[in-house]
């Protein structure tokens, strides 16, 4: 698979990570990591504006579109069918290592799911986007995740997850305010 995608994907390296990055990110369990799913930079398919920030649910992938007609894309899990979620937002937050305060619609599903601080053993994992139609928070989050090998599958509560190598890198690059497509 990899020697497929060389002539259309180049890889992008991993970002510059500080200490405590490194030590949490050591304490998530290693996964198997399909190639399909790995972090490439290519020619843009979505037409949107660079900054843009599109998720394309059905193929488990995000893009994040750059100048000069180009993207990085990236696996990700989504929501599974009964609570995934589409639409247009805006980030309109961002944070390292945040906590995660699950909505009382989980807590109502999952009475066992609560509060967790920000750390390795957080489902938000290194970093969390979070996403806004206007002033409203959605409740959607593009997050790390501490359940690296569910990448490429529809099994979350809506919100989309990705390796915390990835969600880190895709935070260093995304500014506030910008465009999310979820299709």
């Amino acid at each position: 698979m990899a020697l497929a995608l060389g002539g259309c994907f180049a890889s992008v390296p991993d970002p510059q990570v500080g200490t405590r990055d490194q030590q949490w990110m050591s304490m998530v369990p290693k996964a198997e990591f399909d190639p399909q799913y790995a972090r490439y930079l290519t020619d843009d398919e979505t037409g949107e504006a660079p900054g843009t920030i599109v998720v394309d649910t059905k193929r488990r992938l995000l893009f994040y579109v750059l100048p000069n007609r180009k993207m990085i894309r990236y696996g990700v899990a989504v929501g599974d069918e009964a609570y995934g979620w589409s639409g247009a937002a805006t980030v309109q937050r961002k944070a390292e290592w945040p906590d995660w305060n699950p909505p009382a619609e989980m807590t109502a599903r999952w009475p066992h799911v609560r509060k967790t601080a920000g750390g390795p053993g957080n489902p938000l994992g290194a970093r969390a986007l979070y996403l806004f139609q206007g002033n409203k928070d959605t409740l959607y989050r593009i997050h790390g995740t501490n359940e690296p090998e569910k990448i490429g599958r529809a099994v979350s509560s809506g919100c989309i997850r990705m390796s915390n190598i990835d969600v880190i890198d895709l935070y260093n690059r995304v500014s506030v305010g910008a465009k999310v497509i979820v299709k």
